[in-house]
């Protein structure tokens, strides 16, 4: 049971990883809204909004600053970290799910009359994000940890 305490000691580690579960459920839930049926694969998938991993990684960056302050090597790898992670999800993650999305719909019509081994599986559309659900998700992955900060 010692580990477990320690693990829920880490302030980074936790804030981060609620950053993501928060994200998680609001993003299933706004997706509940709008299409009136539940898909839990938005529990765990990427896509939609808020963007969980924009979430995570400005949670994490944030705790970063708090617990080490902004000029330690702790924040500057999180901060690096979280550029990377928000510009692929709207540059090279968004731009794949729409190339699977009409790749999709191309499949669906099979003008190439291609066999049912290629045709199989659709392909995962929801991999990337808007620049409002990458700022949703800073937003909130950043008032998450400000508000977990009082309690470490």
């Amino acid at each position: 049971m010692k580990l477990w305490e320690v693990i829920l000691k880490n302030q980074v580690l936790v804030t981060a990883v609620t950053g993501w579960l928060v994200a998680q459920v609001l993003k299933t839930l706004i997706d509940l809204a709008l299409s009136k049926s539940f898909n839990p694969e938005r529990l765990v998938g990427s896509g939609g909004m808020p963007s969980s991993h924009s979430s995570t990684v400005c949670a994490l960056t944030t705790a970063a600053s708090y617990r080490y302050g902004v000029g330690s090597f702790e924040f500057a790898i999180s901060f690096v970290l979280s550029m990377i992670v928000m510009y692929d999800a709207m540059g090279v993650r968004r731009e794949t799910g729409k190339q699977a999305k009409l790749l999709n719909s191309i499949l669906l019509e099979n003008p190439l009359k291609l066999n049912g081994e290629i045709l199989q599986e659709k392909l995962k559309e929801y991999v990337g994000h808007t620049p409002l659900q990458v700022a949703a998700g800073a937003i909130l992955g950043i008032l998450l940890a400000v508000f977990m900060a009082q309690y470490y």
